[in-house]
């Protein structure tokens, strides 16, 4: 069945959603490449309090868009290269 929607051509929905991240991009020194930090609020599992943590994503930017201080939105990828699978969608807000 699945084949036979293939074959005709008609868009059939991904098994797993990508995941999508926003964060501020911390370093543009790379080539079509950002570096974007994202902070995840978690909480502590014995204390509770809340903690952040932070993750740094290899993003591709094929046009060199996003710059330091930029926030934006990205979506899982397959890899790209050694350390980048995430691709920028959309720069959500220029830095001042």
């Amino acid at each position: 069945m699945a084949d036979e929607q293939r074959a005709e051509g008609t868009t059939e929905e991904r098994a797993n959603a990508r995941k999508v991240r926003e964060g501020l991009v911390v370093s543009d020194a790379m080539d079509a490449t950002v570096v974007v930090a994202v902070v995840e609020r978690v909480r502590h599992p014995r204390y509770g309090k809340t903690v952040q943590r932070t993750k740094k994503l290899y993003v591709h930017d094929g046009e060199n868009t996003a710059k330091i201080g930029d926030r934006v939105r990205v979506i899982e990828t397959r890899p790209l290269s050694k350390l980048k699978r995430w691709r920028l969608t959309e720069v959500l807000e220029r830095a001042r």
